[in-house]
């Protein structure tokens, strides 16, 4: 068994758990996922079975689109409801100008703060880990890319305003984060309350079903979606099945190439070699 799972995830489980009852129902070990989302977070989780996973990395990297929802008013230690409030504040004064102003700030090319529960790793061991451990530490803030956080709903509940958000960003970003820093900005706290992510490019929330519905799509079909696609002859079929060199590809790379009757065959990429252009392989399928 080969190819992508295309997931909605169901809120309460981590992406593992989603890998452990794959691992499960198609009876192989190989199974991983693009893009971790948290318990609390619902939504694309896009699956790599076989030898799909060995091309996740590439699914990884897309843009991803989230919808949301934000809490202003109280802050928590995981940034979102799941944690332990450490500030509350009356938000009721905020004006809707100074929310939507407040949010113009994290588009484009920013520097942002992971939370300090995320699952990166320091030095070997995961944020949230270190958490639980009941360590203090810092993560430093890193580069991202927001392209569009547009407020869908701003609504005032008991001393709180709630905003509905939805976001387009880069692979690394937190929209915990975001929640979190706009509390931050305008003195009052925030947290992130729900969490949907609708897009992990190119794969979108329409095409997803739920664990027990979701079947494989062909890793010809999931990664000609996402990468340039190159079909080879039966000569190049065989030279590059034995890791061998071909003649360049239109494009640097990496390319999708596919064999005669569109099965994946290998990932090629472009290179320069005694002063010629050829493209090589980085990745070849095998027949399992």
């Amino acid at each position: 068994m080969n190819g992508f799972l295309l997931v909605d995830k169901a809120s309460g489980m981590t992406s593992h758990d989603v890998v452990a009852k794959m691992r499960k129902r198609f009876e192989t070990k190989r199974v991983g996922h693009a893009g971790t989302l948290d318990p609390m977070a619902t939504g694309v989780l896009v699956l790599g079975i076989g030898s799909a996973t060995r091309l996740l990395q590439y699914v990884t990297d897309g843009s991803k689109s989230y919808d949301a929802t934000i809490r202003l008013g109280q802050s928590t230690h995981t940034d979102d409801f799941e944690g332990d409030v450490l500030t509350t504040n009356d938000a009721q004064n905020l004006t809707d100008l100074e929310i939507t102003d407040a949010l113009k700030q994290f588009v484009g090319t920013i520097m942002q703060r992971p939370s300090s529960v995320s699952a990166i790793k320091i030095a070997g061991k995961t944020a949230h880990q270190r958490v639980r451990d009941g360590e203090e530490f810092e993560i430093p803030a890193r580069e991202v890319t927001i392209t569009r956080i547009e407020v869908k709903s701003i609504s005032r509940v008991a001393q709180f305003v709630d905003i509905e958000v939805s976001v387009d960003a880069s692979v690394g970003t937190y929209i915990r984060a975001i929640a979190r820093d706009l509390g931050e900005a305008l003195k009052v706290g925030g947290h992130l309350t729900t969490l949907r992510r609708t897009l992990v490019s190119p794969f979108s929330l329409a095409e997803c079903k739920t664990l027990e519905l979701a079947e494989p799509i062909s890793v010809a079909e999931g990664i000609s979606r996402i990468l340039e696609v190159r079909t080879l002859d039966n000569n190049e079929q065989i030279e590059i099945s034995f890791g061998r060199t071909i003649s360049a590809s239109k494009s640097a790379g990496p390319i999708a190439a596919l064999d005669s009757s569109g099965e994946f065959v290998a990932l090629l990429l472009n290179k320069t070699e005694a002063g010629k252009e050829i493209a090589t392989p980085i990745l070849v399928s095998v027949k399992e």
